[in-house]
């Protein structure tokens, strides 16, 4: 977006999601001011243009958003729709290499272009260019890619920063569970402590997870299966000290699942998620900790 003309003698443009203005005469003629002049902080055109900057903040964050839950449920993606949404500059940065996944398993590479007729250009692994003609691609969750490490090494090489987070997305792999094992819960993250359920709830909240009656929730889609994982965070009511809970999942149904119907994908983000809330415990110093 280029410079506009506001009020006798300045000039503003929207730079990096921010109202910035220069001044049109004088010494200062064409250098850009370190901040807005009282004159122009009211102006009509500085409105605007922060209006539209908070639109392309809540635009960005959505794209982001978008390409996340495609990521996380590795849904298939068709290659014409990324073509189409290319263009746009906060599409193209959450988009910009992800790792997607074609008809096959060797079909796989960082995407760094997309046509207009669904056609995709990916770096694969020996570090070609090549195109993707699929009619769908996944971008998959990283707990399913069997090359994760090589993949992140790649990227290090590289100095690939992703717009969503993938490759360097925290992961748990679900370990073998006992042969007629019947438990529902996990509690390797039970028992953090917390000032108050407030603070709890407020800290599941920020993390960008649901909050509804006792316990802070996720949901997953798991293959076909859509997974509803959740962490005890007490009673809405309580306001003293808490402490997490433990880890269990349901189906849409509601129903509990037994740990060993978990499926990969669910169990990592669940675990990534009380994982979060534990992080944020109260920790204990002194002696007696």
């Amino acid at each position: 977006m280029g410079w506009v003309p506001a009020g006798e003698g300045y000039e503003v443009a929207l730079l990096d999601g921010r109202v910035a203005a220069r001044a049109t005469s004088g010494r200062a003629a064409g250098r850009r001011l370190k901040a807005l002049p009282k004159a122009l902080r009211d102006h009509p055109e500085v409105d605007r243009l922060r209006r539209l900057g908070e639109w392309l903040g809540r635009h960005a964050a959505a794209c982001v958003a978008q390409v996340d839950a495609w990521m996380v449920s590795s849904l298939p993606v068709p290659t014409g729709l990324l073509g189409r949404v290319w263009a746009d500059e906060a599409w193209r940065a959450a988009l910009r290499d992800a790792v997607v996944v074609g008809d096959g398993p060797e079909d796989v590479g960082f995407l760094r272009d997309a046509s207009g007729d669904g056609e995709l250009r990916v770096v694969d692994l020996d570090g070609e260019t090549v195109r993707l003609s699929a009619e769908t691609v996944t971008l998959p969750h990283p707990v399913l890619l069997p090359e994760l490490e090589e993949l992140r090494e790649f990227a290090a090489e590289l100095g690939i920063s992703q717009g969503i987070e993938q490759i360097h997305r925290a992961t748990w792999r679900k370990p073998e569970e006992p042969a007629g094992s019947t438990r529902t819960e996990v509690s390797e993250f039970a028992g953090g402590k917390f000032p108050s359920r407030f603070a709890l709830a407020a800290r599941a909240s920020s993390l960008g997870y649901r909050v509804s009656g006792g316990y802070a929730t996720c949901q997953v889609r798991d293959g076909v299966e859509s997974v509803e994982a959740s962490v005890w965070i007490g009673d809405p009511y309580w306001d003293e000290q808490v402490a997490t809970g433990g880890l269990s999942w349901r189906d849409r149904e509601g129903r509990s699942l037994r740990v060993g119907d978990v499926g990969p994908v669910a169990w990592s983000e669940g675990m990534r998620m009380a994982s979060a809330l534990w992080a944020g415990r109260v920790i204990e110093e002194g002696k007696g900790a």
